[in-house]
């Protein structure tokens, strides 16, 4: 079989022995040449019986033609150390022999590159320009750990921008009012299924706007995409939620909307000796939310009794606030199988929340304080315990183009630090939940920063759909004096660290205009639209999840004496 050179379509190629000369020698060369040997041919192209299938490792087949060869010329050779079969599976250290064999693979690289082209010209449709920022930046501390590149000059480096932020906020005050680019990024943090150390974001920035405008042009630009290339057509409204919405009803800041089962507070209808039971938290908030896997009580028990005990579910048996609550409707049973929570549950709890024979409700303890973070305990366990019933054919999976968007927003503007993030180095012991930039809501919301910051709401919103956080943006602080005074006087940083960002401050106090903007996780949005769990299914050549690239060798370590280039030295630990 002949693969065309840009692999997106076959043809048979035919070769007999009762040939001479030319047609011979190329019928004894084809024989010996090995599969994906790089050939240019030269033929007959004839009619044929057509064809069963019209396809072939996943390219288009003709059907209906096939060569007759007349000669063949092998451009370089396939060793026989490299076995290439339709079914080998190669390790991410041959990648390119994942790229050259695996079509879905490679056709999510076409389709990522149609997807950018098609997003180019919508916005330039609706007059944005693609504008470049500087790769080489210098380190300030907007949230994120940083890349730093040392330089020949004494004490000097660079860091990776983390985001292009700050120039494109520095373009708004500069005159311009609609600038986008697919920015690359660089991030020192941890690394999962959805995330890379370098990754692409579509990054955007309006000025003389506010929320609204900027949530606009994303809707359009989504149902763009979503119609250009899936052909699907998504709602002309999205849907919005508000982060105490979010985290109190799913327990997630980005909820996936799939699973209609909603999280509850249902405290005030337990008995006390129940709560003490559960919990070890004096005065707790005790959630609920029940899911469907059984009509029959004894295969519920058995499933969530096999969750608990396998590897996704014990962490939650080690929660310090308690283990769940596992109640499991049976009608056979004295008060259905619900007597611990008492008679003012069974008699006046949440309708919503009743329990039919052989539902599954779970209960879950968490300190009565206001949420921080992006998720609850009871909200992951919600999620896995989906999941888990969907791995074991007790709930139907969600349907494959089945797209849930919705805008989350009002969050709050400052969030207690955390020592596994580096925040803004800030004393106050709060960080920005986003990043520092990032302007108060309302003129009560700038009034809390002198009273109360942790009670500020932030005009902030991102983008998410079924569970993907694809995107997050905001209205900037456009007012120098408001900047500042963040820095100083609510997180309090150090007047060196205030200094990084003088540059950013004489450019709000030129006359820089209201403007907001998002960032899209490029890397996670093709995912989602292609249906793959991990980024890495979209990215040509990915790092592993330490950050690796397997084919190259890197990160490799540098000689004694390019570290010496920089005034460097590595210490023995």
């Amino acid at each position: 079989m002949l693969r065309s050179k840009n692999q997106t379509w076959a043809i048979q190629v035919v070769s007999t022995g009762n040939v001479e000369g030319e047609e011979a020698e190329a019928h004894v060369r084809l024989r010996t040449l090995r599969e994906w040997t790089p050939v240019v041919i030269r033929g007959k192209l004839l009619e044929r019986r057509q064809a069963k299938t019209d396809t072939f490792l996943g390219m288009k087949l003709v059907t209906d033609r096939e060569i007759s060869l007349t000669s063949i010329t092998p451009l370089n050779e396939v060793p026989s150390d490299i076995i290439i079969k339709q079914d080998t599976v190669f390790g991410p250290e041959q990648r390119h022999l994942q790229l050259r064999t695996d079509f879905e693979l490679r056709n999510n690289i076409i389709k990522r590159q149609k997807a950018m082209q098609r997003a180019r010209l919508e916005l330039a449709d609706q007059g944005w320009k693609e504008i470049e920022t500087p790769i080489l930046f210098k380190s300030t501390p907007e949230g994120a750990r940083e890349f730093l590149v040392p330089t020949r000059a004494k004490g000097l480096a660079y860091a990776l921008p983390q985001s292009p932020q700050q120039y494109k906020q520095i373009l708004m005050a500069s005159g311009f009012t609609r600038y986008y680019q697919f920015a690359r990024c660089f991030r020192d943090e941890d690394l999962r299924a959805d995330r890379q150390p370098e990754f692409t974001q579509l990054d955007m920035e309006m000025s003389f706007a506010a929320e609204e405008d900027i949530m606009a042009e994303i809707e359009r630009l989504l149902r763009a995409l979503w119609y250009r290339i899936l052909k699907q057509k998504l709602p002309e409204k999205f849907q919005r939620m508000t982060y105490q919405e979010a985290m109190a009803s799913y327990g997630s800041d980005k909820p996936d909307l799939r699973y209609d089962s909603k999280i509850q507070n249902i405290t005030q209808y337990l008995p006390a000796d129940l709560i003490s039971k559960i919990t070890p938290l004096s005065n707790p908030t005790i959630d609920a939310f029940k899911v469907s896997v059984s009509s029959d009580p004894k295969t519920t028990r058995k499933f969530i009794s096999d969750f608990l005990d396998s590897p996704d579910g014990r962490p939650f048996l080690e929660n310090p606030d308690g283990q769940p609550g596992v109640f499991v409707g049976d009608l056979t049973a004295p008060m259905q199988g619900l007597g611990p929570l008492g008679y003012q549950y069974t008699m006046e709890g949440p309708t919503d929340l009743a329990v039919e024979h052989g539902d599954l409700l779970i209960l879950q303890a968490r300190p009565d304080a206001p949420f921080a973070g992006g998720s609850t305990t009871l909200g992951n366990l919600r999620l896995a315990l989906h999941r888990a019933a969907i791995a074991h054919n007790l709930l139907p999976a969600p349907a494959a183009h089945d797209y849930k968007f919705v805008w989350i927003h009002d969050f709050p503007l400052f969030s207690p630090s955390v020592d596994s993030e580096p925040g803004q180095g800030g004393t106050a012991g709060l960080s920005a939940t986003h990043h520092p930039f990032t302007a108060p809501k309302t003129p009560a919301d700038i009034d809390l920063l002198l009273t109360d910051p942790s009670r500020a709401i932030a005009a902030h919103y991102d983008i998410v759909v079924n569970g993907v956080e694809l995107g997050g943006g905001s209205r900037r602080i456009h007012s120098a004096a408001v900047q500042e005074f963040i820095f100083r006087d609510v997180l309090k940083m150090r007047p060196e660290r205030i200094e990084d960002f003088r540059h950013l401050l004489d450019v709000l106090r030129s006359g820089c205009p209201p403007h907001c903007g998002i960032a899209l996780g490029w890397d996670r949005l093709m995912a989602v639209m292609f249906g793959r769990e991990s980024v890495r299914d979209v990215i040509a050549f990915p790092k592993s999840g330490r950050g690796e690239d397997l084919l190259v060798k890197s990160p490799n370590r540098p000689t004694v004496e390019q570290w010496g280039t920089y005034g460097l030295e590595v210490r023995k630990a």
